[in-house]
């Protein structure tokens, strides 16, 4: 079977920082818009959701696809100690952040939500214990939880059914990879994964709301699953990623059309003012389209643009795992103590977006120093050479 040259990808690396900086902007947005979040601004508002839906349907769908094509590019080079070594650099750091990282994040919640005046410690002894008992007209609060860090063990449930199909299933996934590659060579690769997306989200996401509690969150794991699955299949597959190229200019076309349409949606109907059902399920099919039309024309686009190496690349590839383990729990805490300044949101929004990325360095620059710290957030205990990370990303934790 021909396959081409696993070599480092550059512009996936970029792919990935990028839409991990957009992952902060997004978090930061969520204390300012009307959806549940942990905290909220008293100057929530719907003012600032259309700009929210910019990424909402594809940014996570995205880095699972990048992670995918991560992984297939290790295995071709280095498929010896993949399952223990990916488990150590997934599994540690979401330990790690469940018992410390994340706790602020239930803490400010239920303070803010519930009125908890009884202290951080003392809530922390009940966090530990699997205390359910804070509950609110919604529901309970789970304890401990694992809050945003629900993509890393997504991602170690994804890559192990992975690394035991290649164990056990060589030929029948070749083959998958060889039918992918000549289907999504020109307008395919539009195409047929829209139509799928289009498939899971009609059929699913009706059914099986999303929970991030791996067990019961089908409709996810039927679309990150799928995009991770695929971004294996066409890892090393030059045809594809050149098709993306290609029709970059008319993914970005149908991804703004389906943004269009999807902002009037959401604008118009909501659960006091519901839809008709034939109008639904057109705009769950939309929904899909703009998520696979918006991938194609950011890696085309990537593609294109073809960003090299330099400092920046090394440095915000090993910084990325770490900026998204510590973001969430550093904007929760600097909201939360923030509001009695009552800052107007233009002014206060924009210090969140610095003094959250500012953490987040600052996190970095300690924990890339102290040889302990390093494993708790997703890097070697050294510092290693660029040749050990293949794939766009350091692919032992993509």
């Amino acid at each position: 079977m021909p396959i081409d040259n696993p070599a480092r990808r550059h512009d996936l690396d970029w792919v990935r920082i990028a839409a991990f900086g957009l992952l902060i902007l997004y978090h930061v947005g969520m204390y300012y818009v009307s959806w549940d979040w942990h905290v909220k601004s008293p100057a929530a508002s719907s003012a600032i959701e259309p700009l929210m839906m910019l990424s909402s349907p594809w940014r996570l769908a995205l880095l699972f696809l990048v992670s995918g094509a991560a992984t297939g590019m290790l295995l071709a080079r280095r498929p010896a100690g993949f399952a223990a070594a990916r488990s150590r650099r997934l599994l540690i750091p979401l330990a790690f952040g469940m018992l410390v990282v994340v706790v602020p994040q239930p803490y400010y919640e239920v303070v803010e939500k519930l009125g908890y005046d009884e202290g951080f410690m003392a809530f922390y002894g009940r966090y530990l214990s699997a205390d359910g008992s804070f509950c609110s007209a919604g529901g309970c609060l789970t304890l401990p939880t694992w809050n945003h860090l629900w993509f890393v063990a997504y991602l170690w449930v994804y890559s192990m059914l992975l690394w035991v199909a290649l164990k056990w299933l060589p030929g029948p996934l070749a083959r998958c990879e060889a039918v992918v590659a000549r289907r999504l060579r020109g307008v395919g690769v539009l195409l047929w994964p829209a139509a799928w997306l289009a498939a899971v989200r009609i059929g699913l996401v009706g059914l099986f709301p999303s929970t991030h509690a791996l067990v019961d969150d089908w409709y996810n794991h039927a679309l990150f699953g799928s995009v991770f699955a695929l971004g294996f299949l066409i890892a090393r597959r030059d045809t594809v990623w050149d098709a993306m190229l290609r029709l970059r200019w008319m993914a970005l076309a149908l991804a703004a059309a389906a943004y269009g349409f999807i902002t009037w949606y959401f604008g118009t109907y909501s659960d006091a003012l519901p839809p008709p059902d034939a109008l639904r399920m057109a705009q769950r099919a939309i929904y899909a389209l703009n998520q696979w039309a918006a991938i194609v024309a950011v890696l085309g686009f990537a593609r294109s643009f073809a960003p090299g190496d330099g400092p920046a690349r090394r440095y915000l590839t090993q910084a990325v795992f770490p900026f998204y383990i510590v973001h969430q729990s550093a904007i929760v805490v600097m909201a939360y103590h923030l509001k009695p300044l009552a800052l107007e949101p233009a002014f206060e929004g924009p210090l969140l977006i610095v003094a959250t990325f500012a953490t987040c360095f600052a996190s970095y620059e300690l924990i890339r120093r102290v040889a302990w710290l390093r494993p708790l957030f997703g890097l070697p205990r050294r510092e290693r050479t660029e040749s050990a990370a293949v794939g766009g990303v350091d692919a032992a934790r993509a």
